[in-house]
C-alpha cells in the first residue's frame, strides 16, 4: 500500500469539509472521491477512512461520519459486498452490542437507528435512492419509514471468510488508542490541531495508522538434515518433455437430450457461468414440468448443491411444486449430506421460501450441532460453530422455526462453544426469548425456565 502525499491528504480532507457534506448529496461526494482517487488507491483511502471513523474527534460531526461509511462502500460497490474488504466495519457499526467481528473496529463510533437503517439498505444492495441525499436529511430521518433488509446471506458469506483468516490476524487490535481526556481548545485552533493530528497519523513511509497490535508469532528453525557423510544436493527433475492429451468430448453426451437436461448434468459436476445458470433458470421458469425430466437422482443432489446452490434451491421450490413422489428422498439426503455454507443457504432460502416440514428442520439443525462436536479438527470446528449460530440466529429471527422445541439441545451448544463469539451472541439471543424480550415466533409455546 503506498503512502499518503500532503496533497492527497488534503483533497480527501477537503471532501469531508462539514460545510460541503452539509451542502451536496452523498452521491456527488461519492463521484468527487472517484474522480480525486483511481480504483488503485480506494484500500489506502479506505484505511485512512476507518482509521478517522475511530477517532471521534478527527470526525465530529455525524455527517462526516456517515459520508466516510458511505465511501467505504462505494469504492467497492461494483464487488459483492462480502468481497469489500471493509465489509467487518459495516457489520461492527450494524451490531455494536455483539462481540462478533474484527477486534480492529472496536473503537467505531454508534449509529443512530436512522443511520443504522441507511447502511442496512446500503449493504443490502436498496441504497441507491438514498445517496440522492445528503448526510444531514438522512441523519435527521424517521427509521420507521424505512423497510427491512435481510442480511443473513452477507453475514453467512463473511463468516465464512473471516473463518478463513489465521487467529493473529483475527486477533490484532489498532495501534491508534484515543485520548479520554482530550484538552479544550479554542475552535479557531481546534481545525488546525485536527489537520495537524491527521497528516501525524497518515503521513510518512510507516505511520502510526497502519501500525496494528497482534500476538507474535514463533517460528520454530527446522532441525538440520544429517547424515553420516554429507548434505545430499537434489537437482529438481525437468517434467517438459511430458504431453498431455485431453479428451475435448468429455462433457458431450448426445444421449443426454433437452438443454435443460444438459445443463443440469453439468452442474452437478462444475460451476456454471451465469449465462448457462440463466439459460437453466429461463428452461425451468418457461416449463415447470420439465423437473421431472432432468435426470437429477436425490443421490447426485449433494453435488448439485456445492457447486451450484441457487439451482439446487430453484430445482427442489420446482419438485414441491409439482408435487413429486421422491422430495421426501431429497429432503432426506439434504438432512444427512456434509454440513457446509452452500448446504446451509439451500435450507435458509427453502425455510424463507416455503413452509418445510418441522421435522426436516430440526433433524437438519441436530446434524449440524453433531457434526460441530464431532469434529475433531480444532480450525474446522470453529469455522462450522460460527457458521451454525449465524445461521440458526437467522431461523429464529425470521420466526422459521420454534426454538422452544430445541432449546435445551441449542442452549447446550451454545455452552459447550461459548468461547466463540457467535455462539455467545446466539446464547444471549435465547435467553432474551426466555426471559419474554422477544416474541418466540411460530407456535409460540411456553418458554423454557433455565437455571
Amino acid at each position: 500500500m503506498s503512502s499518503w502525499s500532503h496533497k492527497e491528504l488534503v483533497t480527501l480532507l477537503n471532501i469531508l469539509e462539514p460545510d460541503l457534506v452539509e451542502k451536496h448529496s452523498l452521491e456527488s461526494l461519492c463521484n468527487r472521491l472517484n474522480q480525486a482517487f483511481n480504483k488503485q488507491e480506494h484500500f489506502k483511502v479506505g484505511t485512512a477512512l476507518v482509521t478517522l471513523l475511530q477517532q471521534s474527534d478527527l470526525l465530529p460531526k455525524q455527517s462526516q461520519k456517515l459520508a466516510a461509511i458511505t465511501f467505504l462502500y462505494d469504492m467497492y460497490k461494483s464487488d459483492h459486498v462480502s468481497i469489500n474488504p471493509f465489509a467487518p466495519v459495516f457489520i461492527h457499526l450494524l451490531n455494536p452490542s455483539d462481540d462478533v467481528g474484527d477486534e480492529r473496529y472496536r473503537q467505531l463510533p454508534i449509529l443512530k437507528p436512522a443511520e443504522r437503517q441507511f447502511l442496512t439498505q446500503l449493504v443490502g444492495g436498496q441504497g441507491k435512492e438514498f445517496l440522492k441525499k445528503t448526510a444531514v436529511v438522512i441523519c435527521k430521518s424517521d427509521p420507521v419509514t424505512v423497510p427491512q433488509v435481510d442480511l443473513t446471506g452477507v453475514q453467512l458469506a463473511l463468516a465464512e471468510r473471516q473463518s478463513q483468516l489465521p487467529h493473529t490476524a483475527r486477533s490484532a487490535v489498532s495501534g491508534v488508542i484515543p485520548d479520554p481526556k482530550l484538552q479544550d481548545v479554542e475552535c479557531n485552533e481546534l481545525k488546525a490541531i485536527q489537520r495537524r493530528t491527521i497528516e501525524e497519523l497518515l503521513i510518512g513511509a510507516d505511520p502510526p495508522a497502519n501500525k496494528t497490535v497482534k500476538p507474535e508469532f514463533l517460528r520454530l528453525a527446522p532441525p538440520l538434515f544429517l547424515r553420516e557423510n554429507e548434505m545430499i544436493w537434489q537437482d529438481p527433475v525437468d517434467y517438459g518433455y511430458i504431453t498431455y492429451e485431453y479428451d475435448t468430448t468429455m462433457l458431450d453426451n448426445d444421449e443426454i437430450g433437452s438443454e435443460a437436461k444438459k445443463l443440469t448434468c453439468r452442474a452437478c459436476k462444475i460451476i456454471l457461468n451465469l449465462n448457462d445458470q440463466q439459460r437453466l433458470l429461463t428452461e425451468l421458469e418457461r416449463d415447470p414440468s420439465v423437473v421431472t425430466n432432468l435426470g437429477l437422482s436425490p443421490a447426485k443432489l449433494p453435488d448439485l448443491v456445492e457447486y451450484n446452490p441457487m439451482i439446487a434451491i430453484e430445482i427442489l421450490l420446482k419438485l414441491m411444486q409439482e408435487g413429486s413422489s421422491q422430495i421426501t428422498e431429497y429432503f432426506s439426503v439434504l438432512v444427512n449430506m456434509e454440513m457446509s455454507l452452500h448446504s446451509m443457504e439451500v435450507v435458509n432460502r427453502l425455510t424463507t421460501a416455503v413452509e418445510l416440514p418441522t421435522e426436516f428442520v430440526h433433524l437438519y439443525i441436530s446434524n449440524c450441532i453433531s457434526t460441530c462436536e464431532t469434529m475433531k479438527d480444532k480450525y474446522m470446528q470453529n469455522r462450522l460453530v460460527r457458521l451454525v449460530c449465524v445461521f440458526l440466529q437467522s431461523l429464529i429471527r425470521n420466526k422459521i422455526i420454534n426454538v422452544g422445541e430445541l432449546f435445551i439441545e441449542v442452549q447446550a451448544f451454545c455452552i459447550e462453544f461459548s468461547r466463540i463469539r457467535e455462539a455467545a451472541a446466539l446464547f444471549r439471543l435465547l435467553r432474551q426469548l426466555d426471559s419474554g424480550e422477544l416474541d418466540q415466533g411460530k407456535g409460540s409455546p411456553p418458554a423454557v425456565t433455565t437455571k
